[in-house]
């Protein structure tokens, strides 16, 4: 059974920095592309950054320059480096797996408000 936990949202003030894991079990974590979507109150899912499992990324154009995503194989992690926030990044922020399907966590709230 796949399990995708995400932790380290919060509450930020405009400008600030926070830092999102997730952690994979049940599936071979290394051959696997993995993501993060966010979904802001009243508007649809959309997806936020990916990385490959070469590594490679692909960023959403609203957070390139501000947001960095990556991998620890090792660690069966992702992370998500989230700097320069501004009030519309606040959404409920999701990781995926992509596996025979997509595997979701349950999302963790970002707010960013002064």
């Amino acid at each position: 059974q796949v399990h995708v936990v995400e932790s380290g949202g919060g509450l930020v003030q405009p400008g600030g920095s926070l830092r999102l894991s997730c952690t994979v079990s049940g599936i071979t974590f290394s051959i696997r592309p993995m993501g993060w979507y966010r979904q802001a109150p009243g508007k649809q899912r959309e997806r936020v950054a990916t990385v490959t499992t070469t590594g490679s990324t692909n960023y959403e154009d609203s957070v390139q320059g501000r947001f960095t995503i990556s991998r620890d194989n090792a660690r069966n992690a992702v992370y998500l480096q989230m700097n320069s926030l501004r009030p519309d990044d606040t959404a409920v922020y999701y990781c995926y797996v992509v596996g025979d399907r997509y595997y979701w966590g349950q999302g963790t709230q970002v707010t960013v408000s002064s």
